[in-house]
């Protein structure tokens, strides 16, 4: 059974328009996993996107990189939230899924449901483990972050493979004392014992070990000195062994039905979760439960409105140590308590309680009020009054909704406030275009109780929004909206504006006419920046505009596409080696143009002669990234006559052309160093050579057919010509090939 972990609430480092990979949270530290397809769940402040190169966002599911499209603009205050589950099979795995709903006529509904996966412990799959790892994984107990192994063996097979030799060295700790100890240096002396090592990613500060870019085939790592007792490296000699997990979870839930109008819920849950258990320590937390009673009531006015109430009340508990299969909160849970990412939080128990009444008509018009009290452990208690409406009064639709939350903790005390309100109205006079204007603000303004400051955690924006569109339903149709927001960062005991900035986007399609279509997106953002000291961002302006043409006319004579895109993102830097296959299998072959008898990234060249290919180049992506503009242009038409000449019916000039057909496409793409705008002019000569050029991938192909119908004879003259540029850790790799 291939088991899959699920990763709640990551949340991204932003630039313009481009994430990085998504980053592993919980356990298991890895760097590299493969996402499974379809589980990601990807929020923009709060509300869920859409996958496709056509709505928000593309992901690419190998590397874990997600791409947002020209759709919607990202930028520094976008909160972007990513779940996603992977593949996380290191032991044979049991897995096991039961439920039972029973109704009992129209009065009761019970459900029970049993979820189970165990790891066989003795039946490891990806490593082995010998006795003395298995005593130290007892060690570690559920501290499985810890569970870095040092590995050292010694190397008695002479390989090529990148190799250390251990010397002594000395550093001055914390305390000013000199300490000595035992490091690994890279070598290639034959003279010397020689070591086979493997480093593992421990985080920053938590190694002595980083990267060396040297240009050897292979990862070299040097040793740094920790300074004043701390360690400045991310890398360790060590191997990081996989613990076999248990997670069982048992949900009980009853509907009971009171009268007609009323119902009352009930759900308990408990959770057993042991993350280590080739080990008996630290079992305290492995346990836990959840509990929740809900009681709801619909109270129907007799009106010709339809009028009816709506109340709900209900209380849930939730121990510190349950440990759901998904996550149960919603994305701004934690956010609407002036509260951190939830998976930044420490476990507590928590005590949520509330009560809403909602009034509402056939019309979907309601008015909405809710209390809810949150008490997060001992030192956290926070109490919230929310006011929501939707109406519609002589066309005008009006939407509004406010809250307010008061928080107070050991360490600080603070409230949360968002308002917010969307009016607008189809004006049938005027086609049915839609005009609209809207207001959105929140202020989480928390106090250290310690400093008498703001704390790092407070915030405050406003927003304007104002915006124009025509019919929707309509094939032509486009929308104009523009939005002003202003920041305000702590600094001292107060919310200072930091920066202002304002947007404008448009979006328009035309696909009345069937034989040509066009649709065009486009935002530009221009950034001001008030205070350098509140707020570290820099004035900035930025563009992100798609458009797509497509085009089948004269009958299908001219067939075609053409795309292009420009805008602003981060590109990757990746480090690859070349790996020894056996000969004839690989594509690349060894010089060793400096006689050393060592490997180097600029002695490998593409094999000449099936013997020679002995190598195979693996790229490896990295978590750095840079900064860059970046534009694409693809298009890609057919001109074919034989659509509007019957060759039957031809004779002379015109069926010769007949029989011809063209063919051209290009696809270009490139990437810049940011700097200011993003260029627009994709055909724009750049030399390879360009410092400023990160990437640049251009692939121009032509091809002119005589007689491709014609089963008895034809022939096709193509003209191929390929330009590649690529950001690499070590420097760029250009190529250009002509056929």
């Amino acid at each position: 059974t291939q088991v899959h972990t699920i990763i709640p609430g990551v949340q991204l480092s932003l630039e313009v328009n481009r994430c990085g990979g998504l980053p592993h949270a919980g356990y298991q530290i890895r760097r590299h996993f493969v996402v499974l397809a379809g589980t990601e769940k990807v929020y923009i402040d709060g509300q869920m996107m859409q996958r496709g190169a056509d709505q928000d966002y593309i992901i690419n599911y190998n590397t874990a990189e997600v791409t947002f499209t020209a759709k919607r603009m990202i930028t520094q205050d976008s909160r972007i939230q990513i779940e996603f589950e992977y593949s996380n099979q290191n032991y044979l795995n049991a897995n096991l899924y039961l439920y039972n709903e029973t109704n009992f006529g129209n009065k009761l509904k019970l459900r029970f449901a049993v979820f189970s996966n165990s790891d066989a412990r003795n039946s490891p799959i990806n490593q082995t483990l010998d006795a003395d790892q298995k005593k130290f994984l007892f060690s570690i107990g559920d501290s499985v972050n810890k569970a870095f192994y040092p590995n050292a063996p010694i190397d008695t097979l002479g390989s090529s493979a990148i190799l250390y030799k251990k010397i002594d060295t000395t550093y001055i700790a914390a305390n000013g004392f000199v300490f000595h100890d035992s490091i690994y240096v890279y070598s290639v002396n034959p003279n010397v014992t020689l070591y086979n090592l493997s480093f593992a990613d421990v985080g920053v500060g938590n190694g002595d070990y980083i990267p060396n870019l040297n240009g050897v085939n292979g990862n070299v790592y040097i040793w740094v000195a920790p300074i004043n007792g701390q360690k400045q490296g991310q890398f360790e000699a060590a191997q990081f062994l996989v613990t076999p997990k248990t997670k069982r979870v048992m949900t009980l839930g009853a509907d009971y039905n009171i009268s007609k109008h009323t119902m009352l819920t009930t759900d308990l849950a408990t959770s057993h979760y042991d993350v280590n258990t080739l080990s008996s320590l630290g079992k305290s937390a492995d346990n836990g439960a959840a509990e929740r009673v809900l009681l709801k009531n619909v109270h129907p006015f007799t009106s010709k409105d339809s009028l009816r109430l709506t109340s709900v009340f209900s209380y849930e508990h939730v121990d510190a140590t349950f440990n759901p299969i998904e996550p149960f909160r919603s994305v701004e849970f934690s956010r609407n308590w002036g509260l951190p990412l939830q998976v930044q939080l420490l476990p507590q128990s928590e005590s949520l309680s509330s009560a809403s009444f909602e009034l509402s008509d056939k019309k979907k018009n309601f008015v909405k009020y809710e209390f809810s009290s949150y008490d997060r452990g001992s030192s956290f208690r926070g109490i919230s009054n929310a006011v929501s409406s939707n109406r519609e009064i002589k066309g005008w639709h009006i939407n509004d909704a406010i809250s307010f939350s008061k928080s107070n903790s050991d360490t600080a005390k603070g409230y949360y406030l968002k308002p917010s309100i969307d009016i607008f109205k189809k004006f049938s006079k005027l086609a049915d275009y839609t005009f609209g204007i809207g207001y959105l603000a929140e202020r989480n303004d928390i106090n250290n109780k310690l400093t008498d400051t703001a704390s790092a955690s407070s915030f405050a924006y406003q927003s304007f929004q104002a915006y124009i569109k025509s019919p929707e339903q309509k094939p032509n149709h486009w929308g104009l909206n523009y939005t002003r927001r202003e920041n305000y960062y702590p600094y001292g005991k107060e919310l200072v504006k930091g920066d202002i900035s304002n947007n404008i986007a448009l979006t328009t399609q035309f696909l009345k006419n069937k034989h040509e279509q066009l649709r065009i997106s486009a935002t530009y953002r221009d950034l001001q920046v008030l205070d350098t000291i509140a707020t570290a961002q820099k004035s900035d302006k930025s563009i992100l505009a798609r458009v797509e043409y497509l085009v089948n006319e004269w009958k299908g004579l001219v067939v075609g596409n053409v795309f292009y895109e420009v805008g602003s993102g981060q590109e990757q830097k990746k480090t690859f080696s070349y790996l020894e296959v056996p000969a004839g299998t690989g594509q690349y072959a060894w010089i060793d143009l400096n006689n050393d008898g060592i490997q180097q990234l600029n002695e490998f060249v593409l094999a000449q002669f099936p013997d020679q290919a002995k190598f195979i180049r693996i790229y490896t992506p990295t978590n750095d990234y840079i900064k860059a503009n970046y534009n694409t242009l693809n298009y890609s038409i057919t001109i074919n006559p034989k659509a509007i000449i019957d060759l039957k019916k031809s004779e002379g000039i015109k069926n010769i052309v007949g029989r011809m057909s063209l063919q051209s496409s290009l696809q270009l793409n490139q990437k810049q160093q940011a700097n200011g705008l993003v260029q627009l002019n994709p055909l724009r000569k750049t030399s390879l050579t360009d410092t400023s050029l990160i990437t640049r991938t251009s692939i121009f192909t032509n091809t002119f057919s005589f007689n491709k119908v014609s089963p008895k004879w034809g022939f096709d003259l193509n003209n191929s010509q390929n330009t590649s540029k690529t950001l690499l850790t070590y420097g760029y790799e250009s190529r250009a090939l002509k056929e």
